[in-house]
């Protein structure tokens, strides 16, 4: 019975999948696939490194229980006929723009009875992991927060994304909407972090967990760290009141800072009188599996269709 479906999270430097039951609504562990990536490479060897990495896991599942494969994938992208839209402003996958990466990874994986292949927003994913599975699961109304290399960000209303209407910014994404002197993207990402470090002390991290590693000892870093929180909860308050945002679900590596952060998060909603819940995932990049492997799953894909078609 064909009812294991691959969730695929790709990312900037890697691509990992896993197999997801859609009777049983469980992940299969056993069935984790994952490699590196050079995102700067010709289109045949980014599918084959993106279907060397399906066809493990396929291998492990069975390739007569695999219902299809969903992806987690970041954008700029269309989503709906699988097309890529990446045209180096991102400085990732630029060689595959206009590529049908549907039809190409139909032909790599060459099986016997051809799969649906689906596809989402990676933000997206992670937001419908977390409001199906995760610690979202009893909220109507979410916001769902991924801090990494981006600022990922997803409005989930009743189980499904809202990337229209004048409760979200456009498409339901944060990154590109102005702050400070730039972008959020910009001041909310790993890259931001470090910028503001070097800024201020002259010493150039390799990433924010040296930050983190020195805020027992080093004002600055600790002092950069509850700006952030200060800042994010000021940029995002607005949309919260707009959207009625119940619970906001923060992901992403630099989440593992919350302790760091979380307190000025925190102190600023109260110092404009918003209630909201915050959260932090446990689930991690598991959301990303679960949240595009349910795109297999007939029904829950008619609710999410109209989405994608304005994504």
């Amino acid at each position: 019975m064909k009812n294991i479906a691959i969730g695929v999270d790709v990312g900037g430097s890697h691509i990992s999948c896993m197999g997801f039951d859609l009777e049983n609504q469980q992940l299969l562990p056993d069935t984790f696939s994952e490699n590196c990536i050079d995102n700067h490479a010709m289109p045949n060897a980014i599918i084959q490194a993106w279907g060397t990495v399906i066809k493990h896991s396929i291998a492990k599942i069975g390739v007569n229980n695999v219902a299809g494969i969903g992806f987690a994938m970041p954008g700029p992208f269309d989503y709906l006929n699988g097309i890529s839209c990446f045209n180096g402003q991102n400085g990732k996958y630029e060689h595959t723009y206009g590529m049908n990466v549907r039809e190409r990874l139909t032909e790599f994986l060459n099986l016997s009875q051809p799969v649906k292949i689906r596809f989402i927003n990676d933000a997206t994913a992670f937001a419908l992991g977390e409001a199906k599975f995760g610690k979202a699961k009893t909220y109507k109304s979410i916001l769902s927060i991924t801090l990494g290399t981006g600022f990922g960000s997803a409005f989930i209303k009743n189980g499904v994304p809202v990337v229209h209407g004048n409760e979200v910014p456009q498409g339901g994404c944060l990154w590109h909407l102005p702050f400070e002197n730039s972008v959020a993207d910009d001041y909310f990402s790993t890259r931001g972090l470090i910028n503001r470090f070097e800024q201020k002390t002259g010493y150039k991290c390799e990433g924010v967990k040296d930050i983190v590693a020195l805020c027992g000892t080093n004002t600055d870093a600790k002092q950069l760290l509850e700006d952030f929180g200060e800042k994010m909860a000021s940029f995002l308050h607005p949309w919260i009141r707009k959207s009625n945002v119940e619970v906001i679900v923060l992901g992403g590596n630099i989440s593992r800072a919350y302790p760091l952060f979380g307190k000025s998060l925190k102190s600023y909603f109260n110092s404009v009188d918003l209630r909201v819940d915050i959260v932090v995932s446990d689930l991690k990049e598991k959301s990303a599996f679960m949240g595009s492997a349910i795109l297999i799953d007939n029904k829950t894909y008619d609710t999410i269709l109209p989405v994608l078609q304005k994504m």
